[in-house]
């Protein structure tokens, strides 16, 4: 699992006593009986630096969280939805950006149905060869075509009395998408080259990376199997939306990347580094933030991560290269020159902040409201689309 992640111990993942950076919000682990980790060290920064500590979570939680490494209310927003339509046979449509973990809201609403002791069957639609996705399906019979020389039950079968997981539905050919229409429909298939139509006692549930219902439009998705589909929608948010989730998910890391790479003595992250991962858009989202923290437990030499430990991208070094400023032979206007300089540094802060005000004032050395009111000054607004 490589994305929400969910720990297989008690409710709650690895709670963080200390996380450094000084941004997020009080964020509470599920249970405090849980093991915690040692807190997140301060390498060469004073002590006195702004912490977050973490004590208990709210007792809203949703219960299908059981394991969830995240405390985070957008997060919680979705699993308060998986709480709602588990116990129900309707078919769920997650959405998200890839990495975000949507198959791990799947396998939650599996676990608090009442299928949860039957399968759960995942197909990825678009890893499948066309000309064999269908066989691996819905089953072929013995003969049905070339090299099939005996039966084979397909995925659909394989799911009976549990929940089929169709992943990249979008990648799904028409062809196909009729005849998955006809399964949501009437909850019947036919296995190829076999004349016998058999019961789908299976729950269905769809996700996707990109917009079906533009793809409807432009006819590359069936529209009504987009609504039979999209029956409760469920849009799973990226990590930059959830930035208070962090502390929890990079404990949840270490321990896991030092128990495979067996360098469980890597326990702790510098203040400086953990003020760099906060600030970082992470667009590969919980699966980038997971390969960033096992990259950083082979590379590092101390039982600290340390910013040098971190890709170039996350510590904002990536492709800007400093060029030294050259005064031109005719002189220059000083002023327009400088307002010019940090009309730049300010709109790639919040470009790469996704305009987060909060988040970009800091990569600025700035207090929230002197970087709003600079804004309003300079009027500086995003680009148009």
């Amino acid at each position: 699992m490589d994305e929400f992640e969910r720990s297989a111990g008690p409710v709650g993942g690895f709670p963080v006593d200390e996380w450094s950076s000084g941004v997020f919000p009080t964020l509470p682990p599920i249970d405090p009986s849980v093991e915690a980790l040692p807190p997140i060290e301060s390498s060469s920064q004073p002590s006195d630096m702004p912490r977050l500590r973490i004590s208990e979570r709210p007792s809203a939680t949703p219960l299908s969280m059981r394991g969830v490494v995240g405390a985070s209310t957008a997060l919680c927003d979705v699993y308060r939805i998986v709480d709602r339509v588990a116990d129900t046979n309707c078919t769920i449509l997650v959405t998200g950006e890839s990495g975000t973990g949507k198959e791990l809201v799947a396998r939650a609403v599996h676990d608090a149905s009442p299928r949860a002791q039957g399968p759960f069957v995942a197909v990825n639609c678009g890893a499948i060869p066309e000309t064999l996705l269908e066989s691996e399906l819905f089953g072929h019979a013995r003969g049905a075509f070339t090299g099939a020389v005996t039966a084979k039950a397909g995925r659909i079968a394989m799911a009976q009395g549990g929940t089929l997981f169709l992943d990249e539905i979008g990648e799904l050919p028409l062809s196909l998408q009729v005849k998955l229409l006809r399964v949501l429909q009437t909850r019947e298939y036919s296995p190829v080259g076999d004349n016998r139509t058999l019961k789908a006692d299976v729950r269905i549930i769809a996700a996707t990376n990109i917009n079906l219902e533009d793809a409807a439009r432009s006819g590359t998705f069936r529209e009504d199997l987009y609504y039979r589909l999209n029956v409760i929608h469920v849009n799973v948010p990226p990590l930059r939306e959830r930035m208070d989730d962090i502390p929890l998910l990079v404990q949840h890391f270490l321990k896991r990347a030092g128990e495979k790479t067996g360098r469980c003595r890597i326990r702790s992250v510098s203040r400086a580094a953990a003020a760099l991962l906060s600030q970082y858009n992470w667009p590969g989202n919980v699966r980038e933030l997971e390969n960033t923290i096992e990259r950083a437990v082979l590379l590092c030499s101390s039982d600290t991560i340390e910013p040098k430990d971190l890709p170039s991208r996350v510590c904002g070094l990536g492709q800007e290269k400093r060029i030294s400023p050259r005064l031109p032979d005719t002189g220059t206007d000083l002023r327009a020159a400088v307002e010019n300089f940090e009309n730049q540094l300010i709109r790639q802060a919040l470009e790469r902040t996704n305009w987060n005000k909060k988040q970009a004032a800091q990569l600025l050395g700035l207090n929230r409201t002197t970087l709003v009111e600079m804004l309003k000054r300079k009027r500086i607004a995003p680009r148009a689309a």
